[in-house]
């Protein structure tokens, strides 16, 4: 008897066991899904070819989804692990499970896409979105501190402040959205490496990195020397010495720069003219990609003082004084250098 009492309460376990797996999962497959840290509007992508469990690995990494192994199995249970199909897919606020399965079998992909350039200005920018004629154009009416707070920002100025990427939408989306999810992910991007920056480094704020990573973005198209053009503004931040960074008067010259920086502009004070004044710009001078916001943040471990371009996309990066005009001499006959 005692053994037919044992596999009864073992029987009457296994039940319980299934009806609540069924119920948790019922509830999964019908709640929305909220990943932390995750912020909508959202994009994301399936690459051609990829497999039910690639593409749900492509949407767990996005923060669309927590579990990407019960998505897994729902897809599975209806019989649809192979009507996945790839392509950018966007998602304006959190769905249930059933519904992004839905979205992702039949195909509803974003329909448009604007890309944001490293090294753009603002101005930049808002020119693009508002040529894009695949967007609602709400932003329009709006001026640029009306505009950040439409975003929920209360600064004062936008240069800098959205992250370069290309960033897909449906048709007849707001520019307001792309703008949001731009600037959150300069944000968040710019949070990230924050907290995982290099002690000591002279940057009181968040935001005089995201300065210094924006010259940093101006001043080279080379990836690898990044981390040694912000070796060589850190030192002279910690020595005093000015940046005398030529993007830095271009800015701040405006539309009154023609394509040709003249000794009498180096000389011409303004706000962002580095040869006249100390320390960082008041505001960053573009919007800086991820590479660069890495290397204001990580620079390498270096004396350099002074580079001079070699007319070829690089630079020459020199300790001394003397061994800075030599370098400027063999590269530039005398022209005008950091």
């Amino acid at each position: 008897m005692s053994m037919i009492r044992t596999l009864r309460n073992l029987s009457i376990l296994m039940l319980l066991l299934a009806v609540g797996a069924v119920g948790w999962f019922a509830w999964y497959v019908l709640t929305p899904m909220r990943s932390a840290g995750v912020s909508y509007p959202l994009a994301f992508e399936i690459e051609r070819g990829a497999s039910l469990k690639q593409a749900a690995g492509a949407m767990h990494d996005a923060g669309v989804l927590a579990q990407d192994w019960a998505f897994v199995l729902l897809a599975r249970l209806l019989g649809r692990s192979a009507d996945i199909k790839a392509g950018n897919y966007g998602l304006d606020a959190p769905v249930t499970p059933l519904q992004l399965l839905g979205k992702i079998t039949a195909g509803d992909t974003l329909l448009a896409r604007v890309t944001i350039i490293e090294g753009w200005t603002f101005a930049d920018m808002r020119r693009a979105l508002a040529a894009h004629p695949a967007l609602r154009q709400d932003a329009a009416r709006l001026d640029e501190r009306e505009l950040l707070a439409a975003l929920g920002s209360d600064a004062e100025r936008a240069e800098g402040l959205f992250f370069p990427d290309t960033y897909f939408f449906d048709q007849g989306s707001s520019d307001l959205a792309v703008y949001r999810r731009a600037y959150a992910a300069m944000q968040a991007h710019l949070d990230k490496e924050w907290q995982a920056r290099q002690p000591g480094l002279p940057y009181r704020t968040p935001y005089e990195a995201l300065i210094m990573a924006s010259i940093i973005e101006k001043e080279t198209g080379a990836a690898e020397e990044r981390r040694l053009i912000a070796s060589v503004f850190v030192n002279r931040l910690r020595l005093g010495m000015r940046l005398q960074t030529d993007p830095t008067v271009i800015y701040g010259m405006g539309e009154a720069y023609q394509g040709n920086l003249r000794r009498v502009d180096l000389q011409t004070d303004t706000p962002y003219n580095t040869y006249t004044r100390g320390g960082l710009t008041p505001t960053p001078i573009a919007l800086p990609g991820l590479d660069s916001l890495r290397a204001a943040l990580d620079p390498e471990a270096s004396r350099m003082l002074y580079f001079v371009s070699k007319g070829n996309g690089r630079h020459e990066f020199s300790e001394t004084l003397d061994a800075h005009n030599r370098a400027v001499w063999r590269y530039q006959r005398g022209g005008g250098s950091r």
